[in-house]
């Protein structure tokens, strides 16, 4: 193999090592996902899904600017993946995230508490130096 050859066999593996990234599913053969989704969470997600009577939609979790410490977390559902979303999978529950908000999601835990001061859904984010009392902004 001649070194012009060896480099667009490289570059093709980097692209598609790329494309792999921003097409990130769970269902692939892939080990460990991107996040954790508990199964509190996902049945407290499928339970208001059920109450929506909307098939389609999904949890989208997010990362905006804003709140006390710089950025802050935000949940909706949303009927549409969009390309380079990142779909985890859990108890028939779909989350998804925007490839912005996968970066500072890396490896983070979303759950759903009850407890002796109520119910919601928390991230456990090893990505953030530093928290609010809130518990919904970091940075």
């Amino acid at each position: 193999m001649n070194r012009s050859s060896t480099n667009l066999s490289l570059l093709y593996k980097l692209r598609t090592f790329y494309n792999d990234c921003l097409n990130f599913n769970i269902n692939t053969n892939m080990q460990e996902p991107p996040i954790i989704f508990t199964d509190s969470a996902a049945l407290k997600v499928g339970s208001l899904l059920k109450d929506e009577k909307n098939s389609d939609l999904n949890l989208r979790v997010y990362v905006t600017g804003g709140g006390c410490a710089g950025f802050q977390y935000g949940f909706s559902f949303d009927e549409n993946k969009e390309d380079g979303d990142t779909t985890v999978i859990k108890q028939g529950v779909s989350l998804i995230v925007d490839p912005m908000s996968i970066q500072y999601l890396m490896g983070a835990e979303i759950d759903f508490q009850e407890d002796l001061q109520g119910a919601r859904f928390v991230i456990k984010n090893p990505n953030a130096n530093t928290t609010c009392s809130c518990g919904s902004s970091f940075s």
